[in-house]
């Protein structure tokens, strides 16, 4: 008798969804484990991955992003949040989890666990942390209403499901996009810098 396959990523977040237990964000770290940073990126920077000028108002998300990347340099291989924290509730019947969800069915359809042996390590993760956290710290830098925001933040979310779903593929390609979003937050700062001091 064969054994059974072990659950995608995705059935395991619907079952925590559809299921009884708690629906707060300590309950979500408890039951993806180790796994938790990564998922935990994807959610808090799904939002200011959206081409949509926010206007600062995901900053929050993107500080909280940099100080659990921090959390990953510095060895921890568990998330740790504040009680305050692990107490918030997640809107489990929200259009944007089950949007994140529809998404993540998505890349596991064209995932194929590539490069999987570079996961899971001290140092897999420590760079795992920095990149994170050179993205939501981009992102967070992003001036207002520009849209700027979005290459940074995209690339932190494609990293974050590389890892989680242990395809060094996407992990590059979000690394790729991340890159872009930093060199157009340059391209752009450098031309605001020069236009402003042609005004002066």
């Amino acid at each position: 008798m064969r054994p059974a396959a072990p659950l995608r990523v995705s059935d395991e977040l619907e079952a925590w969804l559809d299921g009884d237990a708690e629906k707060t964000i300590g309950d979500l770290v408890d039951v993806f484990d180790k796994r938790a940073f990564a998922l935990v990126f994807v959610i808090l920077m799904g939002v200011p991955a959206l081409p949509l000028p926010t206007g600062g108002a995901t900053h929050v998300f993107e500080v909280i992003t940099v100080l659990l990347a921090l959390e990953l340099i510095a060895g921890r291989a568990e998330v740790w949040l504040p009680r305050r924290w692990r107490a918030r509730q997640v809107d489990t019947d929200g259009r944007f989890i089950r949007t994140l969800l529809r998404a993540i069915r998505r890349v596991e359809r064209l995932s194929t666990n590539r490069f999987s042996f570079l996961f899971g390590h001290w140092l897999s993760n420590v760079v795992f942390g920095l990149v994170v956290a050179i993205g939501a710290t981009a992102a967070f830098l992003a001036p207002p209403f520009t849209g700027l925001d979005t290459l940074p933040a995209l690339g932190v979310v494609l990293v974050s499901l590389g890892v989680l779903l242990e395809d060094f593929v996407f992990v590059m390609a979000g690394v790729v996009v991340m890159a872009g979003g930093v060199l157009l937050e340059l391209v752009v700062g450098s031309a605001a810098l020069k236009g402003l001091g042609r005004l002066l």
